[in-house]
């Protein structure tokens, strides 16, 4: 059931008028972004008005004549869709918070101080971001900003996208614990056993999430393990 006192409106502009529901905030932008959701999960109150806070629902001649039909849930739809999301600032304000959290998270993990050929700390990127004042749009996929977001920071801090080929060797023991931990933080990665029943691994990652992959082996390893850095690749 959707808390009516955290409920926002979702508006369209159709032919000069406003047609507006009342919704869940966050059911509703997982719905925007292509999320399956139901219908009635989203909504506080199953009608469609030219305003809702003064409840002035719309009759359904009125629904028929701008959107084809009177059936409640697609119109909802084509508003959650196509209109926009009427937001607190207090709600906008924490959207942009994650936003940027992300986008600084993007930045780190692939990002490198050329100068020192190690990652910046997300903080650091923030501090950044807002020297730069850099706009963050909070409903824009974190990929999709990252490169223009990285042109108005590059005059603030030295900083280029590089991966990084690592040859790894894994003593016998830690072979089992050790595979599994990298396929789920890497995925697809080459791999050789060696006679002795050592692993031998080439990961093709990131610069800048180098060090966090290299404290995983460390501390399934317990620090017993062998690295390489076979070449650097600029992006």
């Amino acid at each position: 059931m959707v808390d009516v006192d955290k409920a926002v409106v979702s508006r369209l502009k159709k032919s000069g008028k406003h047609f507006e529901i009342l919704v869940d905030p966050m059911k509703a932008l997982e719905f925007k972004k292509g999320g399956r959701v139901n219908i009635d999960e989203i909504l506080a109150y199953p009608g469609i008005y030219h305003d809702v806070r003064r409840g002035d629902v719309i009759p359904a001649s009125e629904l028929q004549a701008n959107f084809g039909t009177t059936d409640i849930y697609q119109i909802t739809k084509k508003i959650l869709m196509e209109g926009e999301l009427q937001f607190t600032t207090e709600q906008r304000r924490k959207f942009v918070e994650e936003k940027t959290k992300e986008i600084a998270d993007i930045i780190s993990r692939r990002g490198i101080n050329p100068q020192t050929n190690t990652p910046h700390p997300p903080q650091r990127i923030i501090n950044a971001m807002e020297k730069a004042g850099v706009h963050v749009d909070p409903f824009i996929d974190a990929e999709m900003q990252v490169n223009k977001i990285i042109e108005s920071i590059k005059p603030l801090i030295p900083i280029k996208f590089q991966k990084v080929v690592v040859e790894i060797t894994i003593p016998p023991h830690f072979t089992g614990k050790t595979y599994s931990v990298l396929k789920k933080s890497v995925g697809k990665f080459e791999e050789k056993w060696l006679n002795d029943g050592s692993l031998q691994i080439v990961l093709n990652i990131p610069a800048g999430s180098q060090d966090e992959i290299f404290k995983k082996i460390g501390d399934v390893t317990k620090g017993n393990f062998k690295s390489n850095i076979i070449k650097r690749v600029d992006l």
